[in-house]
């Protein structure tokens, strides 16, 4: 009884000692890279929610600025109000990252934005007042800001998921995610649409 329960001891620690020596090894193998590369997407993510976050919050001053040397330009004024409202109110799903329906309607929200953006901040062209007002000038100015920020965190995100997905797709990442992370999905990333490449075009002539 005691020799087998020696035995067994001495059992128990050699493959604790192997796993000990293994798991140097499995880590150089990139046994962490799935589960590295995903937070990383995801900390990207939250930049991208972050910027778009900020540009909604300056929307409600800019309207207001444009409402009191511009009223009369209702209709564009109410497709930014109408389209903050819907990329804003809108619930993001958990999943939306591996969710492609989920991920195509947040992206078309935020494009019928920008687009209504574009067309508001055209229309100061025809309004000399607006167009060298100084709060005018300070909110696009910021405006612009954040667009920029937006399209480096949209750059960033696309980028860490490139790493990510390509992960699960190569060995020996592909190994790891049938051993150990069977539930790794594909991530999301962006496309450029129609509508993002078309900027709207405003005339008064």
């Amino acid at each position: 009884m005691t020799v087998a329960i020696k035995g067994y001891t001495g059992t128990r620690a050699g493959m604790a000692a192997l796993f000990l020596l293994l798991v140097p090894l499995l880590s150089g193998c990139g046994i962490n890279a799935i589960p590295t590369y995903e937070e990383q997407a995801k900390a990207a993510w939250s930049q991208v929610l972050n910027q778009y976050q900020r540009r909604a919050d300056l929307i409600p001053n800019l309207i207001e600025t444009v409402k009191g040397f511009a009223a009369q330009e209702r209709d564009v004024m109410t497709s930014v109000v109408e389209a903050r409202a819907k990329a804003t109110s809108i619930q993001i799903p958990a999943d939306v990252l591996t969710n492609p329906q989920a991920f195509e309607t947040f992206q078309q929200n935020q494009s019928a934005l920008t687009s209504a953006l574009s067309r508001l901040i055209a229309v100061s062209e025809a309004y000399p007042d607006l167009k060298s007002n100084q709060n005018f000038l300070a909110l696009q100015s910021q405006l612009e800001g954040t667009e920029n920020r937006i399209a480096v965190a949209r750059r960033d995100y696309i980028e860490a998921v490139r790493k990510y997905n390509t992960e699960l797709k190569t060995i020996p990442g592909r190994w790891w995610k049938s051993w150990f992370y069977p539930d790794a999905l594909p991530m999301q990333t962006f496309t450029i649409d129609a509508e993002s490449r078309d900027v709207p075009k405003v005339s008064f002539d």
